[in-house]
């Protein structure tokens, strides 16, 4: 536990939200994490929010979980006299919190309360830059305040305007604003529709580059940005801070070997991320899906480097990730393991297949992991003959666009072109 009156996240021109967070730890709960780091996670994602003063945070230790308040009626009491005395205006729980425990804390606090969920909406909503991503906040964010007896929302309905004609003095204001928010949705879907047909065109577009897709994923703050950075001297918004990137961002890489490829950076995953979140930003994590190669950043200096490892597997799964996609894994932020360790973590790394130990930030092991990449797409290839009409000049141009033609000759009908190529080649050579 602690206290601290004068931690501010962020300044800003108006006072700072004074935040308190609180990590319950059910003894039923069977956690891959020790409740301290969750609460230090849980702390992060507070600061991650702009104009956030984090005064104090604890570890609430629950034998059981009380169906109106969720913590017992001593805790109650105690917390509602320490949020007094700090003049809390927020409170964390990192965790879910049901809307009637919801409301019942903020009654008896005199507070505002955010569960996790709450808490990564949020940050998710003050991170988003396309179009795409704002919708998919706005959308997960409205699921999420239905389940809350919608009490936030009321101010849809006046909005909406009307003759009132529809529903009437009989029915309930939580009907209503119910009624609104599923009409909002409907809204919201059909312009997100419409933005993933113009995302799809461009996804299309970039199939016809003979460039190979590297996507970056990890989890939150474990030095993607940073690293992506590195790699391709892009601007792209990297601070010590949780979810700093949500839509993807694409640049294009020269290797030293000469070779181009297109390098994406991507929202960070995190441990217990909502499931309708995971819906929402699943067309936010599609260039993953769409990757040649997958570049797992782990931040090797974290205590609990290896759970943030298995979340991140688990939700690769989740997402459908295809198993054939080759994968390297980043031990990153070596800057930040003690040096009598680095050669400890070599050994470990060099006993293991596609690991490589990186500082994003001094730049330690980069050339060799943008050397590994370049092995990853030196493919074994094949020599083929092809008979090519004269109506299919856009395959013999992507042929040669793709650098693989050994010898071309004309013939009467066409043309018999000898090409050398991958497997992954050939593969987008067949859905031209």
């Amino acid at each position: 536990m602690f206290h601290d009156g004068g931690i501010d996240a962020y300044e800003t021109a108006e006072a700072p939200t004074r935040a308190f967070v609180l990590h319950p730890d059910l003894k039923s709960a069977k956690a891959r994490r020790l409740p301290e780091h969750g609460l230090a996670e849980a702390v992060s994602l507070a600061q991650a929010l702009p104009g956030m003063q984090v005064l104090g945070a604890e570890v609430v230790r629950l034998p059981r979980m009380q169906p109106g308040m969720l913590f017992g009626t001593g805790k109650v009491d105690e917390f509602k006299a320490l949020f007094k005395a700090l003049e809390i205006d927020l409170v964390l729980v990192d965790g879910p919190v049901t809307p009637v425990q919801q409301r019942n804390l903020e009654k008896e606090w005199g507070v505002k309360l955010l569960d996790r969920t709450g808490l990564i909406l949020e940050i998710f909503a003050d991170r988003a830059r396309t179009r795409e991503g704002v919708l998919q906040v706005e959308l997960a964010a409205l699921s999420y305040q239905r389940t809350r007896l919608v009490r936030a929302w009321t101010h849809l309905e006046r909005q909406r305007g009307g003759f009132g004609f529809v529903g009437g003095p009989g029915e309930t204001q939580i009907e209503s604003d119910r009624r609104a928010i599923d009409d909002q949705v409907i809204r919201l879907k059909r312009q997100l529709d419409r933005v993933v047909k113009t995302r799809e065109l461009h996804r299309a577009a970039r199939r016809k580059v003979p460039f190979p897709l590297v996507a970056l994923v990890g989890y939150t703050n474990a030095g993607k940005s940073t690293l992506f950075n590195r790699m391709t001297g892009a601007e792209v918004l990297a601070k010590d801070m949780l979810f700093a990137t949500l839509d993807p961002t694409m640049r294009g890489i020269v290797l030293p070997s000469g070779r181009k490829i297109i390098a994406s950076d991507t929202v960070g995953f995190i441990s217990d991320l909502p499931t309708q979140l995971v819906a929402a930003f699943r067309a936010t994590l599609e260039e993953v899906l769409e990757a040649d190669l997958i570049l797992h950043v782990r931040d090797i200096s974290h205590p609990e480097t290896a759970e943030q490892s298995a979340d991140v597997n688990d939700i690769l799964t989740s997402l459908g990730v295809r198993k054939t996609v080759p994968l390297l894994e980043v031990w990153n932020k070596l800057d930040l393991v003690d040096p009598s360790q680095h050669e400890a973590l070599a050994v470990q790394a060099g006993n293991r297949a596609g690991v490589y130990p990186v500082s994003a930030l001094t730049g330690e092991g980069v050339a060799a992991l943008l050397d590994a990449i370049s092995l990853a797409f030196d493919e074994e290839k094949t020599e083929r003959l092809l008979t090519l009409g004269f109506a299919e000049g856009k395959r013999r141009a992507w042929l040669h666009g793709e650098g693989v033609v050994l010898s071309e000759e004309q013939a009467e009908d066409g043309w018999q072109i000898n090409v050398l190529w991958t497997a992954r080649q050939e593969k987008r050579y067949r859905e031209i």
